[in-house]
């Protein structure tokens, strides 16, 4: 049972849920209005987009979702918990809502689950906002990644010790140490050995090499991309990320060129628990400046506004 009394307060949202095999998928469904979809990594939730939903929601749409096996949404122990699993939920919510003239915001896994969401329905995406995510195989895995990965050893410290998501606590901001009320939430859903499987599943899914099925689907998520090329985006990149390092914000400045981009020196991994006043007031500006949909992609479409 999840302890909602130190946390609660920063969570005052309505709960919704769909039905995915028989499982119940949490989303958050406030305001109305143009929809800003916001998709989370691992091992958060949608709690981490609190900040975002709560000023937002006054003024459009603010729609954030929970993975099968994360936040509030049911934690099936026989569900695959694959990167393809996660992407055919999330379009099933869109289609589900009939969202139209989405702004997607994505973060860590949320990359590459929204983003190819995104390419899959990009006749109702207007804009992306981007933090600290891949949407490529990765370029290296950091040891402490890789020590959650050895068989057996990784399981007894993600699901049984909860190691990955405590150390998070730590690991994942570099401006400020997270307060209780933040910890408590994002730890909350992840309070026992069965509730952590999709943490498990989510590390076992990154991709050494091209033998594990998912580096496939995220190499074609690298080309695919070039169809939302023209799409209006902002990249917000907490520059103290030891996961998601400078060098895979150069890998996307290259597949989204004409992104303004915003480097956020002494922000970490958490852009959202580090800086969240920031990505809120680049949020608001980004959604009065951007065009009512994406124009055709190809040559003359872009900017050269990234820097």
């Amino acid at each position: 049972m999840v302890d909602t009394a130190r946390w609660r307060e920063e969570y005052p949202f309505d709960s919704h849920f769909m039905e995915v095999e028989g499982s119940r998928y949490h989303f958050l469904d406030e305001g109305t209005g143009r929809p800003l979809l916001m998709v989370h990594g691992n091992p958060t939730w949608s709690f981490y987009w609190r900040r975002l939903v709560d000023t937002l929601r006054p003024h459009l749409r603010a729609v954030a979702v929970d993975h099968l096996g994360c936040g509030l949404s049911d934690k099936p122990g026989n569900y695959p918990y694959r990167l393809s699993d996660h992407v055919n939920n999330l379009v099933r919510l869109i289609e589900y809502l009939d969202l139209k003239d989405i702004t997607m915001v994505v973060h860590d896994w949320g990359g590459p689950i929204g983003l190819s969401a995104a390419v899959q329905l990009k006749e109702r995406i207007s804009g992306l906002v981007i933090l600290n995510t891949g949407a490529f195989p990765p370029p290296s895995i950091p040891l402490r990644i890789r020590s959650c990965r050895i068989p057996l050893l990784g399981s007894f410290l993600v699901r049984r010790l909860n190691l990955f998501a405590r150390l998070a606590l730590g690991m994942a901001t570099y401006r400020r140490p997270l307060a209780e009320p933040a910890r408590a939430g994002l730890l909350a859903p992840y309070d026992s050995h069965a509730n952590r499987i999709a943490i498990a599943r989510f590390i076992q899914d990154i991709p050494a090499s091209p033998r594990h099925p998912t580096w496939h689907l995220l190499s074609s998520l690298a080309k695919d991309l070039s169809q939302l090329s023209s799409c209006p985006t902002r990249i917000l990149w907490g520059m103290r990320d030891w996961c998601f390092t400078p060098r895979c914000l150069e890998m996307l400045v290259d597949i989204f060129p004409h992104a303004d981009v915003t480097r956020l020196e002494d922000v970490g991994h958490y852009v959202m628990e580090d800086d969240p006043d920031t990505v809120v007031r680049a949020v608001s500006e980004f959604l009065q400046l951007q065009p009512d949909g994406c124009p055709p992609s190809g040559p003359g479409n872009g900017s050269d506004a990234g820097r």
